[in-house]
Order: C-alpha cells, then structure tokens, then sequence
C-alpha cells in the first residue's frame, strides 16, 4: 500500500516512495548462522559485522544513509528525509546499521565543531562504513556523570599524549576511531575538558588496548579501553582546548534523540506502519495468540490484551510526537521532545519486552540457544537488553532530571 503520509512534504513523498520500493527489491541475503542481535552492542563476530557493514554500504551507494547532511561531505543534501529513510527500513526488518555511533553522535559532531579538513576526511568514510566508531565517554568513576572524566591528554608540541581508561565502549573491538573527551586541565572540572577524535585500531596491541566485558546475555558488545601514551596529532582535536564539555553536550544531544537514527522495534513498530500491518500481525500479539496458559492463550486473557494495547498507544503517540519535533514554531522549546526521545523509547521496550517475558511464563526461561524456546529466545534475550537502554546515553533518572531542569525551568536537584 503506497499511501501518503499528509506530514510528507513533496520531496519527501517522492523519497518515501523511492525508498519504499528500493528496500523491497534491495532485501540483504540471510545473515550468518548465528544469533542475529537486536542491538550493536551484541555483535558477536566479524562475519556479523562484514554482514551488517556490506548493507550499510548498500543502502548508503543507494541514498538511504546521510541523507539530510551535506553533499560536500559525502551526504544526500536532502532536508528531514533521514527519518522516512528510517522508517521504511524499519517496516521492512532490515539489519541494524553497523556505524550507529558514527551516524548518530560522530558524524553531527563533528560537522558542528569541526574543521573543515576533519570533515571532509572523515564524514564520508563514516557514511559508507568505511571506517567504524566508537564512543570513549564513561570511565570507572564517570558513568552519568561524564564531567567527572579523567582520562588525560598533555600537550606536547603539536601532539597530545593520552593516558587512561574508558569503559561500556561499544563495538570498540571493531572499531578504526573513536570519539574522546578527555581531561587536559585538572583545576577546572567542566573548563578542563576537551574533545578528540583518535585512531583504535592501527593502535591495538600497543598504545591502545581492548577488553571484553560479558554482559547478562552473554555476549561481550561492551568494552574496556585502556590507553598508554597513545599520541595524536593536534589537528584531531574538536573545537578549543577546554571547550571539551560544550562538544560532548552536542554529541549526548544527539544521542538522546536529536537526530534521527535506525533502532528496529523488537515488538511494535513505528506509527507510520500502521497502515501498512495490521495491527494482528505484530510480534507481541503472535506471541499471546500462540502461549498457551490453563488450557488457553495469553491471547484470551483480557488484562493481557489490555496491557498490549497499552504498549500499541504508548509507541503510536511516542512516534507521533517526535514527527512534532520537525515542525517549526510548534514547540516551546526546541529541545523538549527530542531530550524525550531516549528516556521514552527505552522505557517503552523495556516493558514491552517484560510483558513479553510475563506471557511466555516458564517458556522464558529458555534461551537463545535452546531449540525449544519460543521465538527463538528473542524476548528474554531482549528484556535483558532493555537494561543497558536505561542507562546507556545518561540514566532515566538523569534524563528525568536534565527535562525538569532545561525544559521546565525547575531548580537543579542535590
């Protein structure tokens, strides 16, 4: 059904259409044989990878990808079609985009605070997934708090050399670059602070060292990064000395919902698809039709039925909503739904994916790997997950209390 979205302007109604029949008959082949993760913390191999990164390219070559930055920096030069993009790679399934950090955080941050050689060598290469990034913000003793980083870089003629450690890095195991805030003035906490973007893996084994951390799914997406005299030139570094926090406030805006970015749906999908999917074929409702409990289904249990519709309504007016974002003059303040965007959309997969867990019963228990377990041991592996969406980009708390305090004008809490 080729139906127009009435918030599509023109050009983006021809994009929607270009893009819906080029996913249709662009479809990647099947992925390795393993667990296809929902996340990009859960890759699990370089064939994943090779497999999730030869899409990427594909759906870049074909305008899918950057499409609202810049021609000059390897971009679409189109205007809010990113999200269209989106929305119909989502309502097709397509596989995650690799370069997710590159493409959400880095490749905005460094357009806005870069210099104009760091674009143009870099922004391209992030597009087509060339090179892969990750992010070295939270350390041992600086999680929400990312002010408090320690990490250090001296200056030492036009190089800086840096010491220290980052930790919670995804996919750093694959990366060539990361993003880095590190501290060059102790004195001053958020003055002390500057921006860098540094080579990963021409250093592995030497200045720089990688270490896997297992998570509670058992996968090991999540790294330790320890670096020992890693020195760069000082044309890597973003924006002023000690302008540090003002660049990573950029980067964190971007990741907490100010900028589009492919994150598929495990259960209940976009707004925009609804006409497209009735609304009987979403994975949620399969899963109550097809669980069995005293002789009937989750399905027939009407506390259930209810609780799902209330997850449909929660996600239908959460998309709604940040389609307002994009709308000029609508909103008090230009940054209320999308700081909305991250604490909203975690907390809905959350207990989407919990009710999931609940529906299956004693079933949930079996996992990934056990040939019995109901879709593929997708839920509870999902509901484990959900955790790092609560705390990953800033807690819910910390999310809570920057919308009471940027948005609403209230006092900062103790």
């Amino acid at each position: 059904m080729n139906e127009k979205i009435s918030a599509d302007t023109p050009e983006q109604t021809e994009f929607r259409a270009y893009c819906r029949e080029w996913v249709s008959n662009n479809r990647p082949g099947p992925p390795p044989a393993e667990h296809m993760s929902k996340t990009q913390a859960g890759v699990r191999s370089q064939a994943m990878m090779d497999y999730q990164v030869a899409w990427q390219k594909s759906a870049y070559e074909a305008g899918l990808v950057a499409c609202d930055f810049p021609k000059e920096y390897g971009g679409g030069g189109r205007t809010d079609c990113q999200r269209i993009a989106n929305e119909e790679m989502q309502r097709v399934g397509t596989p995650l985009l690799p370069n997710n950090i590159a493409l959400g955080m880095g490749a905005a941050t460094i357009m806005t605070h870069g210099s104009e050689e760091l674009k143009k060598r870099f922004m391209p290469k992030m597009f087509s997934c060339e090179e892969i990034w990750c992010q070295g913000f939270s350390e041992p003793n600086s999680g929400s708090d990312v002010a408090n980083a320690q990490t250090f870089a001296e200056k030492k003629g036009d190089n800086w050399v840096i010491n220290g450690q980052k930790i919670w890095t995804s996919i750093a195991e694959f990366a060539d670059w990361m993003i880095l805030l590190c501290r060059t003035d102790r004195s001053h906490k958020h003055k002390g602070l500057t921006y860098f973007v540094v080579p990963i893996k021409e250093n592995l084994g030497g200045s720089v060292e990688v270490r896997p951390l297992i998570k509670m799914t058992g996968e090991a997406g999540f790294n330790e990064v320890f670096f020992k005299d890693l020195t760069i030139s000082d044309k890597y570094r973003l924006d002023e000395v000690g302008k540090g926090w003002s660049v990573a406030m950029t980067t964190l805006m971007y990741e907490r919902g100010a900028g589009p970015l492919v994150s598929p749906s495990a259960g209940v999908r976009p707004a925009s698809d609804a006409a497209d999917r009735a609304v009987s074929e979403l994975p949620i409702i399969r899963l109550a039709k097809k669980s069995v409990r005293c002789g009937k289904t989750a399905a027939d249990d009407p506390v259930i039925r209810d609780r799902i519709v209330q997850l449909i309504i929660r996600r239908s007016g959460f998309s709604q909503t940040s389609r307002r974002a994009g709308v000029k003059g609508l909103l008090d303040h230009p940054m209320r739904i999308p700081m909305q965007s991250k604490l909203v959309n975690s907390e809905i997969q959350q207990d989407l994916t919990a009710l999931a867990v609940e529906i299956e019963g004693i079933s949930s228990t079996l996992y990934t790997a056990d040939k019995n377990a109901p879709d593929g041991g997708t839920w509870p592996y999902q509901y484990l997950s959900s955790y790092g969406g609560t705390i990953a980009a800033g807690t819910s708390e910390i999310q809570r209390n920057q919308l009471g305090e940027r948005v609403l004008g209230m006092p900062k809490s103790k």
